[in-house]
């Protein structure tokens, strides 16, 4: 199976977590899989439970990072569907380093076009591209104003940041 349809299948159990208690989970993926609606290699079939338990694992941190992002909304005004595309989106840029966050945000804003309302392509395109580590558009939890201040710094002090990777690394030049 494709990580595109992997992905689709995370998000469909993912998304009983919005119905059912941590306690229910186990039993919900079971019953995901025993539907018989898709075909799953053993190998297949553990990729998407191990990457959705981990998932779940995350989620008040997840909620955490994306109610840090999110301008003008909270999570109990976003729909079940968005909200877990976020969580599965956010998920992979800040925690699976095998997925380019273009990717994961990429992913994120088809299956929002598949499976949310009308408007949550864009609304998912902007919230995962303001947690992307190292986005302009990042907040960060120290004060934004100190953050600024020490830019203006290292701009006057001639130094340069370039930024390697998205994924939380970064060189510095002087």
């Amino acid at each position: 199976m494709k990580r595109t349809s992997l992905r689709e299948q995370i998000f469909k159990i993912l998304f009983r977590v919005e119905f059912n208690t941590p306690d229910e989970m186990p039993a919900q993926e079971e019953l995901f899989f025993d539907a018989g609606d898709i075909e799953v290699t053993d190998e297949d079939r553990a990729y998407i439970t191990d990457k959705t338990n981990r998932i779940i694992k995350k989620i008040p941190e997840l909620d955490k990072v994306l109610s840090e992002h999110m301008t003008g909304w909270t999570l109990d005004r976003i729909g079940r569907a968005e909200l877990t595309i976020l969580r599965l989106g956010a998920y992979e840029i800040l925690f699976d380093q095998d997925i380019p966050d273009k990717v994961a945000i990429s992913e994120a804003v088809e299956l929002a076009k598949r499976f949310g309302s009308d408007n949550a392509a864009s609304f998912v395109n902007g919230v995962l591209a303001k947690i992307v580590p190292g986005s302009e558009m990042r907040k960060k939890p120290e004060n934004r104003k100190t953050s600024v201040a020490a830019r203006k710094k290292e701009e006057a002090s001639g130094a340069v940041i370039r930024v390697v990777s998205a994924k939380n690394t970064e060189s510095r030049k002087k």
